[in-house]
């Protein structure tokens, strides 16, 4: 087991580090960018994982030079998501981590995910009542790769960012845990990386 003592508490990343849910994520992002007229890069769209939908909307206009409306373009994609039948595992590793070091450091979750997808979830797998914290896009103005979601998480946990210790899956989480003057872990295809 990896030894986190050093640090008193952990912030998880939701998708695809603590719950495997990115293959769901990119199959609702393909059907959108078809709906859209947008070229679908999977490694691109994957990279932009913890980013709100909103404003991934909005990276990918700026990407593409569309104007395609952010709003009917995030709500495409969240209804596309919600029509999948598809419940997503928590990931073994991770997993693992939260409930060896659940008892005895803080732990809280901050994920580029509006609040109620991400309630839902946390909630199905029995994990939403033993946080200290959640953080979601729905609670903070600037998603990741800005510090607002893992500092925030550490002010609600009482911690400053020096204590805490961040997992993520994606580059722009690190930035985010960089940012935020936090140490990270990244979390690639479910294993952690030492």
């Amino acid at each position: 087991m990896i030894d986190l003592r050093k640090y008193k508490g952990i912030i998880f990343d939701m998708d695809g580090t603590l719950v495997d849910s990115m293959g769901a994520h990119l199959e609702a992002w393909k059907a959108t960018c078809s709906h859209f007229g947008y070229p679908f890069d999977s490694d691109y769209i994957y990279g932009l994982g913890g980013v709100p939908t909103y404003q991934t909307a909005i990276i990918l206009n700026e990407k593409y030079g569309y104007k395609g409306d952010p709003k009917d373009v995030a709500e495409y994609k969240m209804a596309a998501r919600a029509r999948m039948d598809f419940v997503p595992s928590l990931i073994e590793e991770t997993f693992a981590i939260f409930n060896h070091y659940r008892g005895s450091m803080k732990i809280a979750v901050g994920t580029g995910a509006d609040r109620n997808h991400a309630e839902k979830l946390l909630t199905h797998h029995g994990l939403l009542h033993q946080l200290d914290a959640l953080v979601t896009s729905s609670d903070v103005k600037n998603g990741k790769p800005f510090a607002d979601t893992f500092l925030s998480a550490a002010q609600q946990m009482g911690l400053t960012p020096q204590q805490c210790v961040v997992f993520e899956d994606t580059d722009i989480g690190q930035q985010a845990a960089a940012n935020a003057g936090m140490d990270c872990i990244l979390v690639v295809k479910g294993k952690v990386q030492y």
